[in-house]
C-alpha cells in the first residue's frame, strides 16, 4: 500500500506539515534572536540554547502553548497519523512533544509513535564562505527527547554546511521527500498519513515540490506559514511503474545533490495542498508569517553567491 496523506501524507497518502516557532526575549516576537559575523562566520545568540548551537532556540512560553493546541487537533485528524518525521532543530522537536505524547497515549507499548529526525527537510542558510552551524547530533537530541526519537534513523540528506542558493534548497527538499515516499510505499506496515515538522522556507519548498508548481517569481506567496500552522496535501496519483534507479546522495560530495524530476508533475506521483498554512485550531490565530521577502538580499536563483542572508528567520547580516 502506497502512502496517501502529508501533513505535511496517505497511498493513499496524506502528508501533515507544520512550522515551528522559536523563542524570544519579547512577547511580539517567537525567536530568540541570533547574529553571525559575515567577517568569522561566529554565531552568537542573546539567550542560552538547550543545544548550545547558537541558531537553535527553544520555544517561547507561546510556542509551547501553541504546541499543546496543534497537539489537540492532529489528534481529531481522520486518518490518524501513524509517521512522524522532523528537522534536527530542537524548536522543531520541541514542537512534535504534545502531539507526540497525545497520540502515543491511545496506542499500545509497541505501536508507539517515535520521530524520525531528517535533516532533508531542516532549516536554509544562504551560501556563505565559511561553515554554518550544524544541528544538534541524534545523541545530543536523544538526552533532551528520550525514548521520543527513531534512533535508528538514517536521514536521506543533509545539507551543505556553507548554505545553500534557493534552486539547491528546492531540489534538497525534492530529494528528501522523494526517498521518504519511497520508503514508506515499501513499508509493509503501509502507513496512511505521514506528519512532518519543519521551517518557514522549507515548507514552501515542500509545497512546490509535492505540488510540482514552480513560480516564475520564486518570492511569491504560495505556501502559507505562520508560527504551529498545518497544511495537508493529499496525494494526486501512485506510480504504477516499479521504482526507478536514482543516484544517491553522499557526504563527500554535499552539494552534488541528485536530480528528481519533479517541476511541473510533483513529487512520487504529484500531490494537491487541501489546507494551506490552517490556524483556525489556534487561540490567537495566525501569526507571525514568513515569505521570501523577509530575506533582504538574497539572491534567489543564483548557483553562486558569495554571501547570502543566514537563516531563514534569523538575524540577516549581508
Amino acid at each position: 500500500m502506497a502512502l496517501r496523506t502529508r501533513c505535511v501524507m496517505n497511498a493513499q497518502r496524506t502528508f501533515l506539515f507544520s512550522s515551528a516557532q522559536r523563542k524570544s526575549s519579547a512577547q511580539t516576537d517567537f525567536r530568540s534572536n541570533w547574529v553571525v559575523d559575515p567577517t568569522t562566520g561566529t554565531y552568537t545568540s542573546n539567550l542560552p540554547t538547550p543545544t548550545g548551537i547558537a541558531s537553535d532556540p527553544a520555544l517561547a512560553a507561546h510556542g509551547v502553548n501553541q504546541s499543546k493546541e496543534l497537539a489537540e487537533h492532529i489528534a481529531t485528524l481522520d486518518p490518524p497519523v501513524d509517521v512522524i518525521y522532523s528537522s534536527p532543530f530542537y524548536r522543531c522537536l520541541q514542537t512534535l512533544k504534545p502531539t507526540v505524547e497525545k497520540l502515543n497515549g491511545s496506542r499500545s507499548e509497541d505501536k508507539k509513535l517515535q520521530v524520525h529526525v531528517e535533516n532533508g527537510v531542516g532549516e536554509f542558510y544562504g551560501l556563505a564562505r565559511f561553515d554554518h552551524p550544524s544541528p544538534a547530533t541524534l545523541d545530543v537530541l536523544a538526552k533532551h527527547f528520550p525514548g521520543g526519537l527513531a534512533e535508528a534513523y538514517i536521514p536521506v540528506i543533509r545539507p551543505s554546511v556553507n548554505g545553500e542558493s534557493l534552486t539547491s534548497l528546492h531540489d534538497r527538499i525534492a530529494y528528501a521527500l522523494y526517498h521518504v515516499i519511497q520508503k514508506l510505499d515499501q513499508d509493509p506496515n503501509g502507513p496512511k498519513t505521514l506528519l512532518i515538522c519543519t521551517h518557514a522556507a522549507s515548507m514552501i519548498c515542500i509545497g512546490r515540490a509535492l505540488t510540482g508548481r514552480m513560480p516564475e517569481d520564486p518570492s511569491e506567496e504560495d505556501f502559507k506559514c505562520f508560527t504551529c500552522s498545518l497544511s495537508k496535501f493529499t496525494r494526486r496519483n501512485i506510480p504504477e511503474a516499479p521504482v526507478e534507479k536514482q543516484h544517491i546522495w553522499t557526504l563527500d560530495e554535499p552539494e552534488n545533490i541528485p536530480f528528481v524530476d519533479w517541476r511541473g508533475k510533483g513529487v512520487k506521483g504529484g500531490w494537491d495542498c487541501e489546507v494551506n498554512g490552517d490556524c483556525s485550531f489556534l487561540e490567537k490565530g495566525e501569526e507571525r508569517g514568513w515569505n521570501w521577502w523577509f530575506e533582504p538580499g538574497l539572491e534567489y536563483l543564483a548557483p553562486k553567491v558569495t554571501v547570502a542572508t543566514y537563516g531563514a528567520g534569523g538575524s540577516h547580516i549581508v
